[in-house]
């Protein structure tokens, strides 16, 4: 029988959210938070061991930071301008959010030497956020057509405020520039050539479909991951492999993008931490959490990774049993059949389909480490006043039987 009183250990995973100083451009980041998290450990109001095989996330947005990658809205606009050719252009599919897309419109709006027919997806985004009643939507969708102007969308479905902003995103948008923007609604992408050859394509996670059925049919697509790939100024932000993607308000005139070098500052913290702490840690670089909220219906995930970086002890996904169904099936001793499997379980899988070849037990899902552990450290450090945009979590890849 397996006895959990007489077991010394009485706890699972523990996440730890580690208070940081504010980081600015230039500071060293990785000293930074092996100095800090070396700190917390031995605080006096709750301190705790740090052991091999624990792991430490760091925020984007603080990697990011240091990094100082910010791009103003003229250069966003000078980026365009470059990379689309004269006339108009259509700007399709974004998300509706003050902070993640309107000052990128802003600046697209200025490099596009043309009208911007900007189309956007009805009832949603991709992420969840609506600009109509999705049940009067559906009652009405008969009467609309498969792409529709302002018009339309007055007439049959009506202004919308989001319930949780209080933002008419229609309203909004159209009014960074009333004379040059033109809306439209449709969920094909290939409504939007009916209209315009150019297209600026603003989604994030379906971005490499529709520029694949554009591109088929003749269209100039540029996607927001092939804007800002290269500094425009000198010492300006950046991301070559993201772009645009990732990027989040900074201030007034500016947006923040998603970190550089993301996989090469995870080694190098880890690397820090051994030093530091003599212990082999797995690290990771974490933005949005893939996760889907139960009471507004917003799916979390406004980046296009949950993690831009991670160690190599991180990639894969995890091999598990079914604690419950090998107990409720067992035949003799349930605490003897749960050893049994968890001893038998095979080797977590590295292959990007995340099933190993036997594939996980009934009843489990195979998500990828660095999804699983990176929307955990969203969770635990979370978007606001906080100040613990870093995350020490333990016992992660120990089992029920480890002590």
């Amino acid at each position: 029988m397996i006895d959990v009183r007489a077991m010394r250990r009485k706890t699972g995973v523990c996440a730890h959210g580690i208070r940081m100083p504010v980081v600015r451009k230039g500071d060293k980041l990785a000293s930074l938070v092996a100095e800090y998290l070396e700190l917390a450990s031995k605080s006096s109001y709750e301190p705790f061991e740090l052991r091999d095989r624990d792991v430490v996330g760091v925020t984007e947005s603080l990697l990011a930071r240091a990094q100082g990658n910010i791009v103003t809205l003229d250069e966003i606009a000078l980026d365009v301008s470059r990379k689309l050719p004269e006339g108009d252009a259509a700007v399709a599919f974004p998300i509706l959010s003050r902070n993640r897309f309107l000052q990128l419109l802003d600046g697209i709006v200025r490099g596009v030497r043309g009208k911007v027919l900007l189309f956007l997806s009805c009832p949603g985004d991709e992420v969840g956020n609506h600009l109509a009643d999705p049940v009067e939507y559906l009652k009405k969708s008969a009467e609309l057509p498969p792409c529709f102007g302002e018009a339309e969308y007055d007439a049959i479905l009506g202004r919308f405020r989001h319930p949780f902003t209080g933002v008419d995103y229609v309203e909004l948008y159209k009014s960074l520039n009333p004379d040059k923007i033109e809306l439209y609604f449709t969920n094909n992408p290939l409504c939007i050539l009916d209209h315009v050859q150019n297209v600026i394509l603003a989604n994030i996670h379906q971005r490499g479909l529709y520029a694949s059925l554009l591109r088929e049919r003749g269209a100039k697509v540029l996607t927001l991951d092939q804007i800002c790939t290269a500094p425009l100024s000198e010492g300006g932000g950046y991301n070559a492999e993201y772009g645009l993607l990732g990027s989040n308000y900074s201030r007034s005139g500016a947006v923040k993008l998603f970190p550089r070098d993301a996989r090469e500052f995870a080694y190098e913290l880890q690397a820090e931490l051994r030093r530091v702490s003599g212990r082999e840690m797995q690290t990771l670089v974490y933005g949005d959490g893939a996760f889907k909220d139960p009471a507004c219906g917003i799916w979390e995930l406004a980046d296009p990774v949950v993690s831009p970086g991670y160690t190599e002890g991180l990639e894969g996904t995890p091999s598990e049993i079914k604690l419950k169904m090998v107990a409720d099936n067992a035949q003799d001793n349930p605490d003897e059949a749960v050893r049994a499997a968890i001893l038998a379980k095979p080797e977590a899988t590295k292959k990007e389909s995340g099933l190993s070849e036997q594939q996980n037990a009934l009843g489990t899902t195979p998500r990828r480490y660095s999804d699983l552990l990176g929307s955990l450290c969203d969770l635990v450090s979370g978007s606001g006043d906080k100040g613990t945009p870093v995350v020490h979590i333990s016992g992660y890849f120990d089992s029920f039987i480890d002590d």
